[in-house]
């Protein structure tokens, strides 16, 4: 293996890091407040393990056909044109990860001062990020093994959360039987609209893409990566809510953010549920290290193509990415400083979702325009899994449409100020090359 290249077992660490973080701990409290019912909880959990599973079973394909660095924006790029390639990137280097990363950081900041009051929750964000940053800036084997060895401690503190939580004797009644209110739930617009939460809980499924031009053998490990990884989070995610649901009251639980707080206490005791929440907070620099590593490749690619933002492809001798890095950090320290947490996770779910649906859809474009394309692996029950998938995220974009429609303008806005800033970057490529060539790609120099 090249001394550059990222194996198999990192590239399924780099898939639940991005996934297990902000999302599971925080969200249930606001899924709550329109679903009371444990059946419904869970499924709502289920089913986003299953959208996410067809996902990234239907990525699996499309990524072995282009297996270059970019995730969406190489393969948007190929499948569809360069400029709605293009937008994808945008999106991601402006909501796909930086907004995440600030969300990340805000919620350690609040669990952490659940526990010391006195520390600045701020500015212990801000700095999680600069020195997470820097590690990701210097060097990949550097930053390669950070990640491996914060996503295994935070596998093996979900495992022991799980198993104690299991052994716990509640002092509340918990129901999660299937009954008729429960099916009601499942169907209801809350549900719809929950799902918003479930899915940003889920994002991270792709982020192998973001970095399969530097995954060992990309063709074969990166369609393993994703369903492996996506599979074993939607077990533990699956798992963890029913802990929460199972240790502390529905009631409690609406509207609070720091879910894991409030059931580490029920569970381990005043003292001992501090520290596990002081864990909680530790476990989702995992998932900012996982975003900072794979986001700036993104950017790196969109460089190599567009002589206009040739910038974000400048590297050190390391081949690091470091000044889409820094830029990426930027954004997420000005969305700590300037954002709400829940308005944030409805745009960036939004938003992405948009993106998800087209590369999904982009599969019956990949079979019947793109024939000659070898691919090392055919998704799984082919067309029911991408059918499914594009049917429940246009229910989702719906129903966001209409109960949030200020922060689906939002998302909508970002798309369009994208599309200007193609066009504007992007005018000499424009008028020499209508479509990016079947040999080369986004992402490669």
């Amino acid at each position: 293996m090249s001394a550059h290249k990222i194996g198999f077992n990192t590239a399924v660490a780099i898939v639940i890091a991005n996934m297990i973080g902000t999302g599971v701990f925080t969200s249930l409290g606001f899924q709550v407040l329109s679903i009371e019912s444990g059946f419904g909880i869970l499924m709502l959990w289920i089913v986003g393990g299953v959208l996410a599973l067809c996902g990234a079973l239907t990525y699996g394909e499309i990524g072995s056909a282009f297996p270059e660095s970019g995730g969406e924006y190489n393969y948007l790029s190929k499948l569809y044109h360069p400029s709605i390639g293009f937008i994808s990137g945008w999106v991601s280097v402006t909501v796909g990860f930086a907004a995440p990363i600030a969300a990340a950081a805000v919620a350690l900041g609040q669990y952490v001062t659940k526990i010391y009051p006195t520390i600045n929750a701020t500015l212990l964000a801000l700095t999680v990020i600069g020195i997470i940053t820097a590690i990701h800036s210097i060097n990949l084997k550097a930053g390669g093994l950070f990640q491996r060895v914060f996503t295994i401690v935070k596998v093996v503190c979900i495992i022991m959360f799980v198993g104690f939580g299991l052994y716990h004797v509640p002092q509340h009644s918990v129901d999660f039987a299937p009954s008729p209110t429960a099916w009601k739930d499942i169907f209801s617009t809350g549900f719809a609209a929950s799902l918003i939460y479930v899915t940003y809980a889920y994002s991270g499924w792709n982020a192998a893409t973001y970095i399969s031009g530097e995954i060992s053998d990309a063709k074969k490990n990166l369609p393993k990566a994703l369903f492996v990884g996506t599979l074993l989070v939607m077990i533990v995610y699956t798992l963890l809510n029913f802990v929460f649901l199972y240790s502390v009251p529905v009631p409690e639980l609406k509207g609070v953010l720091e879910v894991g707080y409030l059931s580490a206490n029920k569970i381990f005791g005043t003292q001992l549920g501090q520290f596990m929440s002081l864990v909680i907070a530790l476990l989702l620099i995992s998932t900012i290290s996982a975003m900072v590593l794979a986001g700036p490749r993104v950017m790196q690619s969109m460089g190599n193509d567009i002589k206009g933002l040739s910038f974000f492809a400048i590297s050190n001798k390391n081949k690091v990415p470091y000044v889409a890095i820094i830029f990426q950090s930027t954004i997420a320290v000005i969305l700590v400083l300037t954002s709400s947490f829940q308005s944030l996770i409805t745009y960036v779910g939004f938003t992405l979702n948009l993106f998800t649906f087209l590369t999904v859809l982009g599969i019956f474009i990949l079979r019947y325009k793109h024939k000659h394309v070898e691919t090392s692996y055919k998704t799984f029950l082919y067309p029911v899994t991408p059918v499914v998938f594009l049917l429940i995220i246009l229910w989702i974009l719906i129903n966001i449409m209409i109960e949030k429609p200020m922060e689906s303008l939002c998302g909508l806005g970002t798309v369009l100020l994208g599309l200007g800033i193609y066009f504007l970057t992007n005018k000499k490529e424009n008028k020499n090359n209508g479509q990016i060539s079947e040999t080369s790609s986004p992402g490669s120099p």
